[in-house]
Formats: structure tokens, C-alpha cells, sequence
């Protein structure tokens, strides 16, 4: 009868030992959960870019382009991620130099930020201290000149008349730029030298919209025009208050040889219609008898 109880007691006893393993390991997975959730809380985000992990360990995922495209989300969600990804290893492969920016634009997703911007100018900048601190008065008008030495007197008295508003840029078709310097404002602007080339071929070579989008109005002109009745800030407070988005001033009634659409008109401020001479227009309606409008402020 012995023997019977003692198997008895040794049973009891087991199960009692395998009863406290099992409660230990229970009391011990709440814990950890416990713990991991508070601590997911204190730490909502994880920078994979700070970590500096083995080649070996992922050798074929962009974590800075994961982190960057993925950041509104948690860390479980990266880690998601990231599994994703290394389940495709074996038939997509990613390229670990790609640095992926949102703001930049198409084609410099390689570039990190900071190394280009979306748009810039055409202010002149030091050599040494902070961009911002370059202009004291920054220009809001863009001017041009096609030019040729021979017109420097006329574009001479033509600068003249600008105000501190405006940025000057020279195209010269004829090549000879440093005659130019007996002008104390030609070592202010900006001198683009092309041979034989059309005011057009240039503004469309270095005129692009992200360039000169600082600007509140461009003028293009040519280098002959007689600049004697106009005033630029004049003309700019009509251009605003017609709220016209290309226009010319007009040209003298006496300037010779032009279209009626370009000279000036003393009964209105503006006009975007005319009546051109006999055989002169195909269309009416169409430019260059209509569809732009000439300012009264005139230039000869």
C-alpha cells in the first residue's frame, strides 16, 4: 500500500511544479506586454538612418528612402515595411544610393535637400557671407537689351531712366562686352554674350520661368528705342491697373513706319484693337493687328 501513495505524493508534486512554470511564463508574457506598450508610446517613431546597420544584416534596402516616404507612419508599420520589401529581395533589387526627397523635382531624386532649390534669380551674389544678406533693395523688374556698341549711347540714356527696381541684363550679338565698362551701371549688370543671335533666341535660352520667376514684370526691348517720353514706374502703375499681363507702350505717332497697333492713341490708355492699312492684315482679329494690348505711355 506504500508504494501507491508515494506515486501519489511524486504526481502531486509535478504537477503542482508544472502549474508554477506555466503561471511564471503567463505572468512573465503580460509583463513584457505591458512593457513593450508603454515603451512603444514613449517611442512612437523609429529613425532607421541613425541605426547604423550591417550591409550584411540589409543588403539590399533604401532605409532612408523608407523612412523618408514612410514617415507619418509607426515604427510597427515600417517594420512592415521592410518585410515587404525583403520578401521581394530575390526578384526586385533597390538601388542603395537613391535618396528619396519629396521636394525635389523630377529627375534629382539622388540629390539630397538643400542642393537645389525649385526656382532662383538672377541677383548677384558675394563671394563669402549669407545669400540673404547680399541685397539691401532686391529688384522687382527684369529689363533686357539685345545690343551692339553701336546703340551703348542710346541704351545709356535708356538705363537712365530706371529706377533701383530694376535688374539690367545685356545680350550682345556682337561679342564686345568690355567697352561697355566706361558705364559705371554696366559693372552692375549682367552681361550674356552671344555672336549673331536674336533678342528671342536668347530670352529663350536664358530666361526660363524658374529663373526670372522673382520678378513682377520682364521687359524685353530692343536697343534703338528713344526712351525720351517714357517713364518705367509710370507705365508699371497702368500695366497693374489694367491688370494686363503682356503689353508694349506705345510708339510716337511720328516714329515713321510701324504698325498702327503699336503707336500711341490719345483717347484711350490702352487699346487692343485697331485698323491697319490696306493689305497689311489677313485677319483682323488676329496679331499683329489684335490680341495685345499698347499702353498709352510711349516710348519714340
Amino acid at each position: 500500500m506504500g508504494t501507491p501513495m508515494r506515486r501519489s505524493s511524486n504526481t502531486n508534486i509535478w504537477y503542482t511544479r508544472r502549474t508554477n512554470e506555466t503561471m511564471r511564463l503567463i505572468i512573465t508574457t503580460f509583463v513584457g506586454i505591458i512593457f513593450g506598450f508603454f515603451l512603444g508610446v514613449s517611442f512612437p517613431s523609429l529613425s532607421l538612418t541613425k541605426v547604423n546597420l550591417s550591409s550584411n544584416i540589409f543588403p539590399s534596402v533604401d532605409l532612408t528612402y523608407i523612412e523618408d516616404k514612410y514617415s507619418g507612419l509607426s515604427t510597427q508599420a515600417l517594420l512592415n515595411v521592410w518585410s515587404a520589401l525583403k520578401g521581394r529581395r530575390g526578384s526586385h533589387k533597390f538601388n542603395n544610393t537613391k535618396i528619396w526627397i519629396p521636394t525635389n523635382p523630377r529627375g534629382a531624386e539622388r540629390l539630397p535637400p538643400g542642393v537645389i532649390a525649385a526656382e532662383s534669380d538672377l541677383y548677384s551674389r558675394r563671394l563669402w557671407g549669407l545669400p540673404g544678406e547680399d541685397l539691401i533693395i532686391k529688384p522687382r523688374y527684369l529689363i533686357t537689351f539685345t545690343v551692339g556698341i553701336e546703340q551703348k549711347n542710346n541704351i545709356d540714356a535708356a538705363v537712365k531712366k530706371l529706377t533701383e527696381n530694376f535688374t539690367i541684363l545685356l545680350f550682345h550679338y556682337d561679342g564686345r562686352t568690355s567697352e561697355w565698362d566706361e558705364f559705371e551701371w554696366s559693372k552692375r549688370a549682367i552681361h550674356v554674350s552671344v555672336l549673331k543671335q536674336t533678342k528671342w533666341w536668347y530670352a529663350k535660352r536664358f530666361l526660363h520661368p524658374d529663373i526670372v520667376a522673382p520678378y513682377d514684370y520682364i521687359f524685353i526691348w530692343d536697343e534703338d528705342l528713344g526712351v525720351e517720353n517714357f517713364d518705367p514706374e509710370e507705365y508699371i502703375k497702368l500695366v497693374k491697373k489694367h491688370g494686363l499681363d503682356i503689353s508694349q507702350p506705345g510708339l510716337s505717332p511720328d516714329s515713321g513706319m510701324t504698325w498702327q497697333m503699336t503707336r500711341r492713341r490719345d483717347d484711350t490708355e490702352v487699346h487692343k484693337d485697331t485698323e491697319e492699312r490696306p493689305g497689311w492684315c489677313s485677319d483682323p482679329h488676329l496679331p499683329p493687328c489684335a490680341a495685345y494690348v499698347v499702353g498709352a505711355n510711349h516710348y519714340d
